[in-house]
């Protein structure tokens, strides 16, 4: 009994490090993470802010998933808890709304992470930007 224990918690630690491993860090540190084979996870350091999201979005997905800069991504998912780290704050997004189960929203004014909601990969790269110290 013991020796099982002692293999599944080993199984246990290996899945989480693996987990760890295949995260994608963008250019300001925040962590991007594949849920399946359509759906990625932000998970920033702390809350992060809402231009964190939309930037590490983009980031991985032009780089990552080789979307160009016309490309949209959607958010399935709006702000919780992280299916891939257990952290307190996460978004998913998809270049694939249809294959996500989201349906795209229209209009341009977006008021935080409803599903549906989206942006270009250009656009979100442009929250990317050095933050300005004054």
């Amino acid at each position: 009994m013991k020796n099982r224990l002692t293999a599944l918690s080993l199984a246990c630690i290996t899945a989480i490090s693996a987990t760890a491993a295949d995260a994608f860090t963008t250019s300001r540190g925040v962590r991007v993470l594949p849920v399946d084979d359509v759906v990625y996870e932000v998970v920033p350091r702390g809350a992060g802010g809402t231009w964190d999201y939309w930037c590490a979005a983009a980031e991985y997905a032009r780089r990552e998933l080789g979307a160009g800069w016309a490309d949209r991504f959607y958010v399935v998912r709006g702000r919780d808890v992280s299916v891939t780290t257990g952290r307190r704050s996460s978004v998913q997004f998809t270049l694939h709304p249809e294959r996500a189960g989201v349906t795209p929203k229209t209009g341009w004014l977006s008021l935080g992470f409803r599903p549906g909601e989206s942006m270009s990969v250009q656009r979100g790269y442009g929250y990317c930007a050095p933050e300005t110290v004054l």
